[in-house]
């Protein structure tokens, strides 16, 4: 399983980036619904930048939120594809894990 290859570390962040991600899709979701200040685009990207791209790929799927915007969607693969090189680059020989500093 690929679990069993990332640290214990770096799967709770992911886990913990994925829930603040889905909440604020949430969160923007009844904003854009009830009319009230939106969260802006730039921190739920941000967000999904730093782990939470699999929270966010949920709530675009299940919330049906940001899931048809063309330039959101770009933008937001794109931090995807960031993140997950990071992420290996880090796993890689070439990168120092955090845990082993």
């Amino acid at each position: 399983m690929w679990t069993a290859r990332l640290p214990a570390l770096i799967l709770g962040l992911y886990l913990g980036a994925s829930v603040v991600a889905f909440i604020a899709y949430g969160f923007d979701k009844s904003a854009a619904v009830h009319n009230r200040w939106r969260t802006p685009e730039r921190t739920l990207h941000l967000v999904a930048l730093l782990g939470g791209w699999p929270g966010a790929l949920a709530a675009q799927r299940l919330l049906r939120h940001k899931s048809a915007k063309p330039s959101f969607q770009m933008m937001f693969w794109l931090t995807v594809l960031l993140n997950c090189g990071a992420l290996g680059w880090l796993l890689s020989a070439g990168g120092v894990p955090l845990w082993q500093r």
